[in-house]
């Protein structure tokens, strides 16, 4: 697998995105991860996200969309939403990534109001929908397993459930090594997600709340979920994902020391390639 960034490790440097682009290409990573909002920037940056990429031989394996209004109960947020999302696959297509990784919402009202079973046929049916495009331009979906109580998809159990109910070839799991350790997922769990999960997010935390460090400054036992990722045969990357660094103006030394230490557990399990 290659080792990648989400590109948003670099919101920190006040600097502009050729500098992160050209920072994760130097510390040696093989592709890169891009998180931005295609209805959010204009053209020129659009452009100058792909030229670069391309300059430095970086690809572009994924683009990251946060869409809590897909389970929205409103109709006129699902459908901004849903248009939203098309036009992140279309970002997707332009730059000739792999897949959308997209991060569902939360039930909302603690479960209470709206009946949770009807906010889980929403996002079916809207996922659905839009793992249609996706198909259509020859592209993935990767849903996001986020750790949180309320979260739709907070577990392997309930990923699992979702992508049977949506039941459509362009949509696939996503693994979060450190919001699996945060939702007690044991590493023989991702087992049942063989032939499903084609993307993986790799950082660590303190065990007890969301953290995204890099790999080595928490308590995530990271072989175990590696040696079940390589057992997954998954044809992507491993990306690190990286909040923000204690020492903003060390930002450099935050993500050579998360790209030091997966690189040597990846070559320690043998997935790295």
């Amino acid at each position: 697998m290659k080792l990648g960034l989400i590109n948003s490790a670099w919101a920190q440097t006040g600097r502009d995105t050729t500098y992160g682009i050209r920072q994760t290409r130097d510390l040696g990573f093989d592709s890169i991860d891009i998180f931005t909002d295609p209805l959010d920037i204009d053209v020129k940056e659009r452009r100058l996200i792909a030229d670069e990429c391309a300059r430095v031989g970086l690809p572009i394996m994924s683009v990251a969309c946060v869409a809590v209004g897909l389970i929205d109960f409103n109709p006129s947020v699902q459908r901004f939403h849903l248009e939203r999302c098309r036009r992140y696959l279309d970002l997707c297509y332009e730059y000739r990534a792999r897949n959308l990784l997209l991060v569902l919402g939360e039930y909302i009202w603690q479960k209470e109001v709206i009946p949770p079973a009807g906010q889980w046929q929403t996002a079916v049916h809207n996922v659905r929908q839009l793992g249609e495009y996706a198909a259509s331009l020859g592209l993935q979906i990767a849903l996001e397993l986020e750790p949180f109580h309320l979260s739709l998809l907070n577990d392997v159990t309930s990923m699992v459930r979702f992508l049977d109910d949506v039941n459509h070839p362009a949509v696939h799991a996503n693994i979060d090594i450190s919001h699996l350790q945060l939702a007690h997922v044991a590493p023989e769990e991702l087992r049942r997600l063989k032939g499903r999960a084609i993307h993986v997010h790799i950082s660590d935390c303190d065990g007890k709340v969301h953290g995204d460090l890099p790999p080595g400054r928490g308590v995530v036992d990271f072989l175990p979920y590696l040696r079940e990722v390589k057992a997954l045969n998954i044809d992507g990357a491993i990306s690190i994902e990286l909040e923000y660094s204690p020492e903003p103006d060390r930002i450099v030394e935050w993500v050579q020391e998360a790209y030091t230490a997966t690189d040597r557990l990846m070559q320690e399990v043998g997935l790295r390639g």
